[in-house]
């Protein structure tokens, strides 16, 4: 569901921003434009709008340029979802950028992972996430994938970033002694 978006360390000039409701508009049309690359999922422009809020977008002159929505799955896993970088500001590493934003998002609302669903799972890679299997993000295959058309043949890869370790994850000292 999302779109690879090839880029180098070069800074991008575009600005960084919640997205808002004035704004489904140009993301369901950024969407929707990169649909045919084969790395995104459709999108209504009504779902859009009512999830605006949950965008980070990038915008440049005034145009969403790049945008990725930061999609709660339960309450200690959330998504990515949606990230696509248009033609023109690619290379600029606003995808990087994006990511980014959203860790911190995910971190901050205390959700302990991030997940994605990619067809480019090299360059999550690169950004601190690990390919697992499908089953490792059992709140994904129940909240989206069931209901997908593409359920069990869509060729994309699984990919989850751990944001903090669990204190239930560390064990005390004195349990390992007896």
């Amino acid at each position: 569901e999302t779109a690879s978006a090839p880029e180098t360390p070069a800074t991008s000039l575009a600005c960084l921003r919640n997205g808002a409701a004035a704004d489904a508009q140009a993301i369901h049309a950024l969407i929707t434009a990169h649909l045919a690359e084969g790395h995104l999922l459709p999108r209504t422009l009504a779902e859009i709008a009512a999830h605006a809020h949950r965008f980070v977008v990038a915008s440049e002159a005034g145009r969403v340029v790049a945008c990725a929505e930061l999609a709660p799955l339960s309450r200690d896993v959330s998504e990515v979802r949606s990230l696509v970088v248009s033609e023109e500001a690619r290379g600029g590493g606003l995808g990087r950028q994006l990511i980014d934003e959203l860790v911190t998002r995910a971190t901050v609302a205390g959700f302990e992972k991030l997940c994605a669903s990619t067809h480019a799972p090299a360059y999550f890679v690169q950004l601190g996430f690990s390919l697992v299997p499908h089953v490792w993000v059992p709140e994904k295959i129940v909240m989206d994938c069931h209901s997908c058309p593409h359920f069990r043949h869509c060729g994309q890869y699984a990919v989850l970033r751990e944001l903090r370790r669990s204190n239930q994850a560390f064990v005390p000292l004195a349990a390992l002694h007896g």
